[in-house]
């Protein structure tokens, strides 16, 4: 079984990238804070990279900025690739086959995705305070 669930946040604004035959996708990182505090009392997170194709991608650039808390789920999957200096990387990424917006670019703009926008019926808000008081043990 190869399925993954996370909740974090964007941590830059992601971006459509066209390949051939209007086949587009994103790639982007979220960050997930951890539920304790490391030996000097800080909360620390782990970075974790994305990769999403089609529809899902535009739905993601459209409505997720820099900041956005966003569930996602999806599959791990590993690739290797050769790069400039002709060493081989390997990198691990979750294949994101859903996506659930919590909070949006901005106040504004979550007003208005909700009100108008079909495509996010199944998404919901969270008030910022919620979000941002959560007590960490």
């Amino acid at each position: 079984m190869n399925q993954v669930g996370l909740v974090g946040r964007f941590t830059r604004d992601p971006f459509l990238r066209t390949f051939s035959e209007n086949r587009v996708q994103t790639n982007f990182v979220i960050a997930i804070n951890r539920s304790f505090r490391n030996s000097q009392g800080n909360v620390e997170a782990d970075f974790v990279n994305c990769l999403a194709w089609g529809r899902l991608a535009e739905r993601i650039v459209n409505y997720c900025g820099k900041g956005s808390l966003v569930g996602v789920s999806g599959r791990l999957q590993t690739r290797s690739y050769t790069n400039k200096e002709n060493v081989k990387i390997y990198t691990t990424e979750v294949l994101v086959e859903d996506v659930r917006f919590f909070i949006l670019k901005t106040p504004e703009d979550r007003r208005g995705t909700i009100q108008n926008s079909q495509e996010v019926i199944n998404d919901f808000v969270l008030p910022e305070e919620v979000v941002h008081n959560t007590p960490i043990p």
